[in-house]
């Protein structure tokens, strides 16, 4: 069980008559994670994720580690510096390079904080005992810190120089196996979106630096994102304006004029990258005849720290956050009585009561028991309702009463509910239950996407 009174929970503290001095637009996201004590700002661009933002990261990794698995993916974890020169072996070193940190050690050699691992993992299948065609399709992927020298560092996480990323590396026979791969790999990225409950947008998108003959990016609407997307209402068509005319009106799928810009955060990208990166680096397999072939991949990547704040920039309120159901750093937090109170020593033993069977549904570490009870119950309540917890239990006074005694809950959103300790604990494990289905929901489609692959095949 977590206790409140033993949190690191830096809440930022400002005075009431203070004047503050904005001296950068602050996302929503941003203002609440550093108001509330969850992200503090270290340097400029970079970003400390204190312990209760770190439960919901851990979840969003957790999640992400799944949904890559199941679609065939093996964790690797690669080298932070990579070789200047691989880079410029693939022609990359020779492009717009001003946001990528570079160092060098003591003899002199040059690397990169990789901002991408492309060029690095491709060196290290090319320096593998040969590969056959047996042994693919490969999928390998890291979840790990990536290093961008942004020159307009803002947001917060939406936008640091340092950030967590998922990438994925896959390696195929031919272009016709890599696009099944391309298919499955998408597949499990629309899944794991769709688990996350927050509208997204799927478009095509320009291949850019990385090359490659195929790419979509994934976005989260809101005003601050950075790319313009075109949306027709009448039949779902989304694209990205690098790719589509922008003062076009007229969508390119069902020629209706329902056509409208909005703003996007990127916040997933998958490409298909052929060749690019594969002969240059001279990595191959053996084919049939047991002759080398150049490698045809992909690469798919996912902004771990980016998805998460912007879900809550999409969800939460100015004042309150909202969490995706299944990144909520816990499911429920529990109130009790303010010591010295009245009720103090009869609604303890309730609360007691309440800590154990809650912990029994949804698990001791889903829990947040706030025992801070020198302060009142309504300035614990307020920063539940700030920290945005899908669910809180409050033990008050008329926990006790002789005559029909009842908890307050409180839904994150606003609800109030009063109930007996019998109805809270049924919403409880309702809630749960929510998070299981949409955890099975999601390895069942996994699955039926397989044995439909595999009848594929044999046909």
């Amino acid at each position: 069980m977590n206790k409140a009174s033993r949190l690191f929970w830096p809440v930022l503290v400002t005075p009431k008559n203070a004047v503050v001095k904005q001296t950068e637009q602050l996302s929503r996201s941003q203002k609440l994670l550093t108001e509330l004590g969850l992200v503090k700002s270290g340097s400029n661009g970079t970003y400390q994720i204190m312990p209760i933002a770190q439960r919901s990261v851990d979840k969003l990794i957790d999640l992400v580690d799944g949904n890559m698995q199941r679609a065939g993916g093996q964790k690797i974890s690669l080298p932070i510096l990579t070789p200047t020169g691989l880079w410029r072996k693939t022609g990359r070193l020779e492009g717009d390079i001003s946001e990528f940190y570079m160092v060098r050690d003591r003899s002199g050699k040059q690397f990169l904080m990789s901002p991408t691992h492309e060029e690095a993992v491709t060196a290290m299948l090319a320096t593998t005992a040969p590969i056959s065609y047996r042994q693919l399709p490969l999928r390998l992927y890291q979840i790990g810190p990536k290093f961008r020298d942004e020159l307009k560092s803002r947001f917060g996480l939406m936008r640091a120089k340092e950030f967590l990323m998922k990438d994925m590396y896959t390696f195929d026979v031919s272009e016709e196996t890599a696009r099944d791969t391309y298919s499955r790999v998408s597949g499990a990225y629309d899944r794991l979106f769709k688990q996350l409950e927050v509208p997204f947008v799927k478009v095509n998108a320009a291949t850019g630096m990385m090359g490659g003959s195929l790419s979509h990016e994934y976005h989260y609407v809101s005003p601050v994102g950075e790319d313009t997307l075109l949306q027709c209402s009448a039949c779902g068509f989304a694209g990205n304006a690098e790719v589509l005319d922008s003062a076009t009106t007229e969508c390119p799928s069902c020629r209706s004029s329902q056509l409208s810009q909005v703003r996007g955060v990127e916040v997933a990208h998958t490409f298909l990258l052929g060749e690019k990166y594969s002969k240059p680096l001279g990595a191959t397999y053996l084919n049939t005849s047991g002759k080398p072939q150049s490698l045809v991949m992909g690469c798919y990547g996912i902004g771990i720290t980016r998805v998460l704040a912007s879900a809550l920039e999409v969800l939460s309120t100015e004042q309150e956050l909202r969490w995706p159901k299944l990144l909520a750093p816990y499911d429920v937090c529990l109130i009790g009585p303010k010591q010295g109170s009245k009720e103090q020593q009869p609604a303890e033993a309730v609360e007691n009561e309440l800590l154990q069977h809650i912990g029994q549904i949804c698990g001791a570490q889903e829990l947040l028991h706030d025992d801070r009870k020198e302060l009142t119950i309504g300035k614990r309540l307020l920063d539940a309702k700030r920290l945005g917890h899908p669910l809180t239990i409050v033990v008050g006074a008329r926990a006790v009463q002789q005559e029909a005694p009842k908890l307050e809950l409180h839904v994150s959103g606003g609800e109030k509910l009063e109930l007996d300790i019998s109805e809270a604990l049924k919403l409880v494990a309702e809630y749960s239950g929510q998070k299981q289905s949409l955890l099975a929901g999601t390895v069942q489609e996994v699955e039926e996407s397989r044995i439909s692959q595999s009848i594929g095949h044999q046909l």
